[in-house]
């Protein structure tokens, strides 16, 4: 069939070429603008995720590979912070023999800084299993070793695995060695507190009970020393760790209060 339609002239052309082009950048433009706003609803909703992904843009400078701290510290501040961190790392190393995690560790020796960062009353927290964040009040090593067991333990456990949160809490105050909860290693029994029924299981139950209750820790810390004594230590733990990452399931490998 004959096509009756004019060739478009050269200037029809580019005027098609230069409006697609405009549309295009209209479309980026929006796109782009979609993903800021995406991005800063998540700095806004969750401080700390987004600081544990960009520390420098919340005010936070590498001390050390993986060490965070806000600016402005004395010489003797910042030298405090490189020891609990090293101190802390030294502990999990110490009990599973290596570390298989690496989070990142964010240490504010200022209440400005910890709320800043998405911080709340708490002493320290892991996030996500991908960093730790340290308050003013938990620049210590007791409290920096007892974050990062709980990255280390769930860096070994493979995602289909889980642990109760009892079991998961008393192996962070077992690991740093929290004198606390739990009474030094020369001790025949290092139970101060022990459990005498049910202890929480889910993160939601952890929470209400160890907040009406800090005795939780201990009850915990206790049953799971006392676990460890009868299960070989650090090879015990190895081995539950393997047979969980297996399938099989922790109510029928570990004897519950």
């Amino acid at each position: 069939m004959k096509d009756n339609h004019p060739p478009a002239r050269p200037t029809e052309r580019a005027s098609g070429t230069k409006s697609r082009r405009r549309w295009w950048r209209i479309l980026v433009a929006v796109l782009a603008s979609l993903l800021l706003a995406a991005v800063g609803g998540v700095a806004l909703a969750y401080p700390s995720l987004a600081a544990t992904t960009c520390p420098g843009c919340y005010g936070l400078t590498e001390l050390h590979p993986g060490v965070y701290t806000e600016d402005g510290l004395t010489p003797a501040q910042r030298t405090r912070v490189g020891e609990v961190a090293e101190q802390a790392a030294r502990r999990v190393t110490g009990f599973y023999g290596t570390r298989l995690s690496s989070p990142g560790l964010l240490v504010c020796l200022t209440d400005t800084c910890y709320r800043r960062i998405g911080g709340g009353q708490e002493r320290g927290v892991a996030v996500l299993n991908r960093s730790v964040m340290l308050s003013p009040r938990g620049l210590d090593p007791v409290i920096a070793s007892h974050e990062l067991s709980h990255v280390e333990l769930h860096a070994r456990l493979a995602s289909s695995a889980t642990v109760p949160q009892w079991f998961d809490e008393g192996l962070a105050v077992v690991v740093s060695g929290d004198p606390r909860y739990l009474a030094p290693e020369s001790a025949p029994d290092r139970c101060l507190v022990a459990p005498a029924g049910p202890l929480p299981v889910t993160l939601e139950e952890w929470l209400r009970t160890a907040s009406a209750d800090p005795a939780t820790y201990a009850r915990s810390a206790c049953q799971v020393s006392r676990w460890l004594r009868e299960n070989d230590g650090r090879t015990g733990l190895l081995g539950l760790v393997a047979r969980l990452n297996t399938g099989e399931p922790f109510s029928t490998l570990v004897r519950t209060p």
